[in-house]
């Protein structure tokens, strides 16, 4: 089954639309996501069909787990989230999780994902993803090692490289066979981190000279992401998603994304 993020970059109608990645993901026994049907097309450009409606194309919102999670709680929430069929991927963020308790979200998180057609990827601890049954991994440019992350999860996962704010990480990253490159963030939090950001300068010109999709995050709300979605592929919001109705949210967020479609 062809799995649900390559379908949505099919059928963008944007101009500027990029044709593909470097590499091409092929699905030989399961689901998984508008993240990773966005590798299946051939690199070369091809006029955009009639854009399609979020229901027929997937979505452009990623959603990261709260990083201090209960999976058991965080479960229906997820699965009221994936109903809207606007979310292309998942990515299970624990830092300072250890093995068991990882292994322990994977079972419950892994079903609700695969069931819904959406990819689940792990944030850093690479050589677990798959032995967890997993779909990929997004592991920080600066701490890994591509072309050892890519031999450990095979050449059918998603490999997402998140970059900070460089530009040259992220086409380093890129050239390395990234699936998809990651800026973050978008605007400052706090005064945590060096104080760079991922502006929205960055995110127009990747789209305009490269073609492996591109993921925004940090300091994303709905007024951000009306700005980014002419040049972002995808977005993650920010955590506080998860209060309330994470559906509608969701659902909302994705419709000022497609907007541009339109």
């Amino acid at each position: 089954m062809l799995p649900r993020i390559a379908a949505l970059i099919e059928n963008k109608s944007s101009p500027r639309r990029f044709a593909a990645p470097t590499r091409a993901i092929r699905w030989t026994d399961g689901p998984r996501g508008a993240i990773a049907r966005a590798m299946t097309n051939s690199r070369a450009k091809a006029p955009a069909p009639a854009p399609k409606s979020a229901d027929e194309s997937g979505g452009r919102i990623m959603l990261a787990t709260p990083p201090r999670m209960d999976p058991e709680a965080l479960a229906p929430m997820l699965r009221a989230a994936l109903a809207t069929g606007v979310v292309g991927c998942v990515r299970m963020d624990m830092p300072g999780a250890g093995e068991a308790d990882i292994r322990r979200a994977a079972d419950i998180l892994r079903p609700i994902c695969h069931e819904a057609d959406v990819a689940l990827i792990l944030a850093e601890h690479f050589r677990m993803a798959k032995p967890l049954g997993l779909d990929g991994v997004e592991v920080e440019s600066r701490h890994a090692r591509l072309r050892d992350v890519r031999a450990e999860i095979g050449p059918d996962a998603i490999m997402g490289v998140a970059c900070g704010a460089s530009r040259h990480d992220g086409m380093t990253a890129a050239e390395a066979g990234a699936d998809y490159v990651l800026f973050r963030p978008h605007h400052a939090q706090g005064a945590l981190g060096d104080g760079a950001v991922a502006d929205l300068e960055l995110f127009q010109w990747w789209a305009e000279m490269i073609e492996t999709p591109v993921v925004a995050e940090g300091g994303v709300g709905a007024a951000e992401i009306a700005a980014l979605a002419p040049f972002a592929d995808f977005a993650i919001p920010d955590a506080d998603v998860w209060e309330g109705d994470v559906a509608a949210k969701t659902k909302a967020l994705n419709a000022i994304l497609e907007a541009d479609e339109g």
